[in-house]
Parts: C-alpha cells; sequence; structure tokens
C-alpha cells in the first residue's frame, strides 16, 4: 500500500505527457483524416529546437527564467515553419488519393526528418538541464517530486481546455467543427476547407513540438527519441477513439496509470501493459472508446 501514492501521482503525471504529445495527432485526424507519421519527428525537432535556444540562451549568461519562453517559442517556429512545409508543400496535392497514400506519405517525411535531425545536430546526445533543475522540488509525505512536473501537467490541462473552448464556443471552432463532420457540405456552404486544414496542421505540429520542447529539459534529446513517441501516442489515440479530444485525454490516462502501476508493482510487464490494454479495449471497443459516429451517405 506504501506505493500507491507514488503510483497515482506518477500516473497522473505521466498521463498529461501522454495527453501532450498525442492531442496534436487526434487533432489532425479529427479534420484532415490522416493517421500523421511525421508527429513523433515534429516531437523530436521540437525539442532540439529548444534545447539549442535555451543553451544559446544560458551560454550568454542571460536571465534563467526566460528559457521557459523559448521552450514555447522553440514550439511555435517548429510547428509553423514545418506545418506549412509539409501542408502545403506535399499534403495538399495528394487529398485526392486514397488514405493509405497519405499515411505512406507522412511515413517519408518522417524518415526524411529523422535523417535531417542527425545531419543538423549530429548524433552526440543534447543536454540542457536548467530549466528543469531551476523551479527546485516538492514533497508529498515522503515522496519528492520536480516542480517543473507543474509545467508538463499545466500545459496538459491549458492544451486541453483552449482547444475544447475553441471548438465549442468561437466562430471559427464552429466552422472547424462543420469541416470535420462533413467535407462536402462545408465546401458547399463557402467554408475554405484547404485553409482550415493547414491552420490544423501547423496547430498539431505546434502541439508535438511543445511536447518535445517541454520534455527536453527532463532528458538526454537524441536521434531517434521520436519512435518510442510516435508508438505511445498512437496508442493513446487508438484506446480513446481516433480524432476525439476527450478520448485522447480518457487514453492518456488509462495509460498512464497502467504503466505507473505496472513499473510500481510488476515492472517486468511495463511495457506489455500498455498493448494489453489497447488489446482489451479495442476488443470490447474496436472504434475506441470515445469513436466518433460515422455519417452513412444513401
Amino acid at each position: 500500500m506504501s506505493l500507491l501514492p507514488a503510483a497515482l501521482i506518477d500516473g497522473v503525471m505521466y498521463a498529461a505527457w501522454l495527453f501532450l504529445v498525442a492531442v496534436g495527432l487526434t487533432l489532425i485526424y479529427g479534420v484532415m483524416k490522416i493517421l500523421n507519421m511525421a508527429h513523433g519527428s515534429l516531437y523530436t525537432i521540437g525539442a532540439y529546437t529548444a534545447i539549442t535556444l535555451v543553451t544559446q540562451w544560458l551560454a550568454g549568461g542571460s536571465e534563467p527564467l526566460f528559457s521557459y519562453v523559448l521552450l514555447i517559442v522553440a514550439a511555435v517556429i517548429t510547428g509553423v515553419v514545418l506545418g506549412i512545409i509539409i501542408e502545403y508543400g506535399l499534403l495538399r496535392h495528394f487529398y485526392r488519393e486514397e488514405p493509405v497514400v497519405l499515411l505512406l506519405m507522412t511515413y517519408a517525411v518522417f524518415l526524411i526528418l529523422e535523417d535531417a535531425v542527425k545531419l543538423i545536430w549530429g548524433v552526440e546526445p543534447y543536454v540542457a538541464y536548467e530549466p528543469y533543475g531551476l523551479l527546485g522540488n516538492f514533497t508529498i509525505g515522503t515522496l519528492s517530486y520536480p516542480n517543473y512536473s507543474f509545467v508538463i501537467v499545466g500545459a496538459a490541462i491549458l492544451s486541453g481546455v483552449a482547444l475544447a473552448l475553441f471548438l465549442k464556443f468561437t466562430r471559427y471552432g464552429k466552422l472547424l467543427r462543420a469541416v470535420i463532420h462533413d467535407q462536402e457540405v462545408s465546401k458547399a456552404i463557402g467554408i475554405n476547407v484547404q485553409r482550415y486544414f493547414l491552420y490544423t496542421f501547423i496547430v498539431g505540429a505546434m502541439l508535438a513540438a511543445l511536447g518535445g520542447a517541454l520534455t527536453a529539459p527532463t532528458i538526454s534529446v537524441a536521434p531517434g527519441m521520436g519512435v518510442d513517441v510516435i508508438v505511445l501516442a498512437f496508442a493513446v489515440v487508438v484506446i480513446g477513439g481516433l480524432g476525439s479530444l476527450p478520448g485522447a485525454a480518457l487514453g492518456a490516462l488509462i495509460v498512464g496509470l497502467v504503466r505507473s502501476f505496472a513499473v510500481h508493482y510488476w515492472p517486468e510487464v511495463e511495457l506489455f501493459s500498455i498493448y494489453a490494454v489497447m488489446a482489451i479495449v479495442l476488443a470490447v471497443r474496436p472504434k475506441g472508446l470515445f469513436a466518433a459516429a460515422e455519417p452513412r451517405k444513401i
């Protein structure tokens, strides 16, 4: 029983990180119906960009607190630049093709970006722990946790709430929901669907990069780190239901808690536990827990 509080806290913190890295993936699929295999590379490049900016900033003896702003700036730069290049320069020319073609296109982009990372930053790991250690620690009973964990939890909550409020209460959010439900009717009433596709992909790329940027101070940033992320992100969105924002949140919480309890009580099955949960959920709900109803055209 002494492990229970630690397992619960670790599970919630891990779930927040999972949601942060998966929400962009589920947003892009929900609007564009594209399984973006390049999501992991966007996460990786966001981490590398953040490490580069923070390292250069701190090397000049500048104010360390501003490094937190640089993490967000890195995510914005990565998302906007790569989002425009990938969607406007590549994907929009293949929307009339079968979904598997777009899937393969994003996988090709993933392979290209993985090699681009090695060409630009090399293969040696990068570290910049200052933003992580600057905030200190907090204690709950006998347990000690870094305050930086609150940054990731807060970013995850803020991202989810902001997206939900945008989709439900703003004019552009309602138009985007129309695009999600029926692209043909949206075009017929004058909505520029391609423009919404571009904006959606940019926001999704920014969220992926934000996950990488906020994670960068807590790890050694190295090539290939996006591979594990894309696998976990797919597990989260598949459990929750592809394209569902509440599903991504619930999927992240389930995966986070299951993994945490496995680590604390049965470490040998940590990796297996995630896929076991995914298999059980899909056996009961093949399209996920919050799968959106598909319109039937007559």
